[in-house]
């Protein structure tokens, strides 16, 4: 799914999940840049919860990475939260697909439910090269 020519959605807003699960392959075969800033967004929890959400990578779209590519840290509430995916280093991947796992503890109903959403925008390589000159001024 695409919502601009530099947005992709790897997982569509408001989707429920109660157990592990993978998004639908998105294809970064056609962008012009490999650096991607991903969002992911949880609209609603319960509590005692958690949510891993990781990305793969494919060279074809079938055949996954063995290990994740990216993962977001560990995550228990509603918000927004940013990751800086860089694929330099992996130019055989030309597919992306967001996997998640999900847990509950504690009283109450053993089924977590969390419902979010993951999007992707392409970093435009003029903002990396400012982002890099800025930093090296600061280090």
């Amino acid at each position: 799914m695409t919502i601009s020519s530099s947005e992709q959605i790897l997982v569509p807003a408001n989707t429920r999940v109660t157990a592990k699960g993978d998004g639908q392959p998105v294809d970064v075969s056609a962008t012009s840049n490999r650096v991607y800033l991903v969002t992911l967004s949880i609209t609603q929890i319960i509590e005692q919860e958690s949510l891993d959400l990781s990305i793969y990578g494919s060279a074809d779209g079938t055949t996954w990475t063995a290990k994740s590519i990216a993962a977001f840290a560990q995550q228990f509430y509603t918000g927004e939260y940013p990751l800086l995916l860089d694929l330099t280093a992996h130019p055989e991947v030309k597919f992306l697909r967001a996997h998640w796992e999900v847990a509950r503890w504690g009283r109450g109903t053993e089924t977590p439910m969390f419902e979010f959403g993951v999007t992707m925008k392409e970093v435009p390589p003029e903002i990396l090269r400012e982002a890099t000159a800025e930093a090296k001024t600061l280090a």
